[in-house]
């Protein structure tokens, strides 16, 4: 039966409100207990290997049906490598520390009130995501250790994977005697269900969409409810004059032919004029299978390689594919201002042998993740020790960078007198 917008509406909003009853059974939990169901969810995930798989080759199926572009079904695919990574995720969250409950600040007042500042769930999370199977695992589990409930709206594209991880999960938790509905999936409402989430103001605390720049403007232009915006990723990378050539070379293959359909992959190279490395990078990009979109000076750098001549477009453009932006500068200031101008404020990088230039390049970018000579793909969560992300935040508020379990809180001002009034 096809549901009306108003009796979507409805449904999602009671759905918001078992995930409220849940989540407050979920607040009497103490870690030993979180801990025992995020082990269960990632024995349930072992065990279900296979069954997860088999729903996950239909979507991959699916997807080479519609004409999902290889970036797209990158991030669509389960197989054992990326299940195993899955698991020792859940694993590592298991080891964090619990975040609720941590004491902010705290002192006695003049007066004698004692007062302190804690950690606490911010209660129901939404999460809209696209094609990204590996995320309904990543925030549940994030979800679950800081104490929130969570409703998933995780697309088409991944329905089938969905559906099998998000019943193991729910099967996980009733196993351990917490509520199922500590996990929810509004997958069965489509469209509808995601715009219902965005108006459910009061019903859900805060909204994370996560996936491609169509997908996360919506939301933030037309939630009602409080979101908290991750971005795209037009990467860049600074090969300073003083960049050593072996370094430069691991850096920018890593970085970039790694796994290119994610957003910490590099998409813009800068290279200083005075860059010895510079001819031997894109010599090593090319032969890695790079397709490099030069700007007039750099193309001179590697004259037997063709190159596609760069536009405006290029610059601004997060490719998730084997296609890189190169542009040579005079200098740094060069590289700070072209990085100002076209950075999503996600991960810039520097090359470099230079202190100071290390030290200026930091102080001067003001995008959430800074790297000095390593690889742009460390800024995620489980590289950074958080266990694992529900995204990475470009604001400028308390989430920024890779969130995990302390991005997932706020806190409650706790105040304790002995009568006292104030005068």
């Amino acid at each position: 039966m096809t549901l009306t917008d108003s009796a979507t509406v409805e449904a999602v909003h009671q759905l918001a409100d078992r995930a409220r009853r849940a989540s407050r059974v979920l607040a009497r939990a103490n870690r030993d207990w979180k801990d025992r169901a995020l082990l269960a969810i990632a024995a349930a995930i072992d065990t279900n290997r296979v069954a997860i798989k088999q729903a996950n080759s239909k979507d991959l199926e699916a997807g080479r049906a519609n004409g999902t572009s290889p970036a797209m079904l990158d991030r669509l695919k389960l197989d054992d490598s990326r299940i195993d990574g899955l698991i020792a995720a859940l694993h590592e969250l298991a080891g964090l520390p619990d975040p609720i409950g941590r004491v902010m600040r705290g002192e006695t007042l003049p007066n004698g009130l004692r007062m302190r500042q804690v950690n606490v769930p911010m209660g129901v999370i939404g999460t809209i995501y696209e094609a990204r199977p590996n995320v309904t695992v990543d925030i549940a589990g994030l979800s679950l250790k800081s104490g929130n409930a969570v409703l998933l709206r995780g697309g088409s594209a991944a329905l089938n994977s969905n559906v099998a991880l998000v019943g193991f999960i729910r099967d996980a938790l009733e196993s351990v005697s917490l509520p199922r509905d500590l996990v929810i999936s509004v997958d069965e409402f489509g469209r509808e269900g995601a715009d219902a989430m965005m108006g459910a103001r009061g019903k859900i605390d805060v909204l994370i969409p996560r996936g491609g720049r169509e997908l996360i403007q919506r939301v933030v232009t037309t939630a009602k409810v409080p979101v908290i915006e991750t971005g795209e990723g037009n990467v860049h990378i600074f090969l300073d004059a003083s960049a050593q050539e072996q370094m430069a070379v691991d850096i920018l293959l890593n970085a970039k032919t790694q796994r290119p359909s994610v957003c910490n992959t590099v998409e813009t190279l800068l290279i200083h004029k005075d860059a010895a490395a510079g001819k031997t990078v894109l010599q090593a990009l090319h032969a890695a299978g790079v397709t490099l979109h030069t700007d007039e000076r750099a193309a001179t750098l590697v004259p037997e390689i063709e190159t596609v001549a760069a536009g405006e477009s290029d610059w601004a453009n997060e490719y998730l594919n084997l296609d890189i932006a190169v542009k040579l500068v005079d200098d740094i200031d060069e590289a700070l201002e072209h990085i100002r101008a076209y950075s999503t404020g996600h991960t810039e990088a520097i090359i470099t042998s230079d202190l100071a230039n290390s030290q200026k390049f930091i102080a001067q970018i003001e995008s959430a993740a800074v790297i000095v000579n390593a690889s742009t793909r460390f800024t995620d969560g489980g590289q950074l020790g958080l266990g694992a992300e529900v995204g990475i935040s470009t604001q400028k508020m308390h989430a920024r960078g890779p969130m995990g379990l302390a991005e997932l809180t706020t806190t409650k001002w706790i105040v304790e007198g002995d009568g006292h009034v104030r005068k």
